[in-house]
């Protein structure tokens, strides 16, 4: 089908405008200042206040995401909606030829993702995927040292995210912490969401993003809070160069800090803590160089492809390794749930902190092993799943 005409300001649509799409808006709104985009309308169940909206304007609000965009007129649809909603939406964006973002993860399993983006490229529309750390110009000038061989030849990736969430965190929303709700799958795990970014930016460190690049997943997902997802857990992905990229995630950290991504060579290491768009250089006979670069904002780069052809940064395609590693979470077995002895309860935060947890994080990302592999008690090992997982 036919895209939309491109007269600027872009008129945009919104779906998902609370909890994280309150930072969409914001972002909008700066975007919106700068004569780029057009807050033309927002889908939601519960139309936003005025103080809500305060500095865009008064967009259409409508809970039909459909009608929303034909009385709009939207040329981009941001799509923050729940997981298992995110293919229809974007099918129906895409079947008005209206463009794309699309929160991460773009869809709880891989038959869904194929879904998803063949039926976005047969409508001939552009997608933008939203992994905001790989808009950060650190990605390409990581990618460019090991080229250069800076750090020796490379023998994988680690990834370390230590977080916390409260209770709170898993009430949120029916499908918060829900590997299944209703009979759909939602894979709403550490790995798979909140610290989905780390697992991205590994994989595109190793330049393993399309689904080919990946040869085997193993996971070990536990959970120390009454859900039914993983809060703490871990997988190492083989590559099709024959390396392995381990990350480590963890909701119930004891002392919350950066998560960052750590390329291992033979004679040096980079580490990038990629919220902080931050990176480090250790490498032998020199010292230690820190380096803070740009980020171009995905919103922003969508754009600036539309109407300049600028390059698209995260396609759906470059997103299909990503989607492997969904895929390998979505068909092992269910989290385990830790020992009661293995985590504590801070009442003051409301919040399950697990005993040692910080540390493992860190080794897992310094040595490329498994918690298992690392001593962990409660760590069972699980089973590698090859490339050609199941797409059911």
């Amino acid at each position: 089908m036919s895209t939309r005409a491109l007269d600027m300001p872009l008129p945009v649509v919104l779906a998902g405008a609370r909890g994280h799409g309150r930072w969409h808006l914001q972002n909008i709104r700066r975007l919106q200042d700068k004569g780029l985009v057009r807050l033309a309308g927002i889908c939601e169940l519960t139309p936003l206040t005025d103080e809500e909206l305060d500095g865009l304007g008064s967009p259409e609000q409508s809970a039909d995401f459909a009608s929303l965009l034909d009385s709009t007129g939207a040329a981009i649809a941001v799509i923050c909606t729940p997981i298992p909603t995110h293919t229809d939406l974007a099918l129906i964006a895409a079947g008005k030829g209206v463009h794309l973002l699309l929160e991460k993860p773009p869809a709880p399993s891989y038959a869904e993702f194929r879904r998803m983006a063949d039926g976005v490229a047969a409508a001939g529309i552009v997608c933008q995927i939203g992994f905001q750390s790989l808009g950060s110009h650190a990605v390409p000038a990581i990618r460019e040292l090991i080229a250069q061989g800076v750090v020796g030849t490379v023998a994988g990736v680690g990834g370390a995210g230590a977080w916390a969430r409260d209770e709170a965190y898993y009430r949120r929303a029916p499908w918060a912490g829900r590997r299944r709700l209703n009979g759909v799958d939602v894979v709403d795990g550490a790995l798979t969401n909140p610290l989905a970014h780390a697992v991205a930016t590994a994989l595109a460190l190793d330049g393993a993003t399309r689904a080919e690049d990946i040869t085997a997943i193993e996971t070990e997902l536990l959970r120390a809070n009454a859900i039914e997802s993983d809060d703490t857990s871990c997988v190492r992905v083989t590559t099709a160069r024959g390396r392995r990229v381990t990350v480590a995630a963890t909701l119930c950290a004891e002392r919350p800090d950066e998560p960052y991504v750590l390329v291992h060579g033979s004679s040096g290491r980079i580490t990038f803590w990629y919220k902080q768009d931050r990176v480090l250089v250790q490498r032998s006979g020199h010292g230690p160089q820190e380096i803070e670069y740009g980020r171009t904002d995905l919103l922003e780069n969508l754009v600036a492809h539309l109407t300049d052809g600028a390059e698209l940064l995260v396609t759906p395609e470059s997103t299909g390794a990503f989607m492997k590693v969904v895929e390998a979470i979505r068909q092992a077995p269910d989290p385990l749930a830790l020992p009661v002895e293995a985590w504590d309860l801070i009442p003051e935060e409301n919040r399950r902190v697990v005993h040692g947890i910080d540390g493992l994080v860190a080794a897992a990302a310094d040595t490329l092993a498994l918690y298992s592999e690392l001593g962990a008690s409660w760590a069972v090992p699980g089973e590698a799943l090859s490339n050609e997982v199941s797409t059911r």
